[in-house]
């Protein structure tokens, strides 16, 4: 990688987590969208969650949310999801129980795979630590190449800048994940679970 790309640092005070798509359908066992890796990586996202509350970091999780009415494209790319997934109001649509969102967290519904897309979410950062204070959104969850890249680009795209968790984002292939961190190394900064974890401790990244 050419070092020129990364000329930033991040400041705990102007970050925010955001959790992508943890819902059971992505995570549990046997499930219709099961990503073997993401749950591997419960506790490691669990411990950042915790870190990120200690340290009054708002948590922001998202929910994809599927129906053949307003996501063909979506559907005809994956056809299971015709007849099940992610659908509004059931079991499986929701987080999983191991990172239950706190009162005070916020949750994102999306039809399409960026958070950003026709939600709320630019609204919040603009707004939900003070007028235009966060300036940086720390990813993890899941799928690494689909939902968590689509919402780190769209991200970059609004001058957010970018934390990547290597470790806390999860595909169903090897190769796919390492495809975006690849990608990640332009559109923002690729960091482990612990390195996230100790630059919030610090204070700075």
């Amino acid at each position: 990688m050419d070092e020129s790309f990364v000329k930033w640092s991040f400041e705990r005070e102007r970050s925010v987590l955001l959790v992508i798509d943890m819902q059971n359908d992505f995570v549990l066992d046997g499930a219709v969208m099961q990503v073997t890796e993401a749950k591997k990586q419960i506790p490691a996202i669990k411990q950042l969650i915790s870190k990120c509350r200690e340290h009054k970091l708002p948590v922001i999780y998202t929910i994809q949310e599927t129906d053949p009415v307003y996501c063909p494209l979506e559907v005809a790319a994956i056809p299971k999801l015709a007849a099940e997934g992610m659908r509004k109001d059931t079991g499986g649509q929701q987080i999983i129980a191991e990172l239950t969102p706190m009162p005070d967290d916020i949750i994102i519904k999306k039809r399409r795979f960026s958070a950003f897309y026709q939600t709320d979410l630019e609204i919040i950062l603009r707004n939900i630590r003070g007028s235009n204070v966060v300036d940086t959104v720390i990813i993890c969850g899941t799928v690494t190449n689909i939902c968590c890249e689509s919402t780190a680009r769209d991200a970059f795209f609004r001058d957010y800048k970018v934390v990547f968790g290597t470790d806390i984002c999860s595909a169903n292939t090897p190769e796919a994940h390492a495809a975006t961190l690849n990608n990640m190394e332009i559109f923002g900064r690729n960091l482990s679970c612990d390195k996230i974890v100790a630059a919030l401790d610090k204070g700075r990244g």
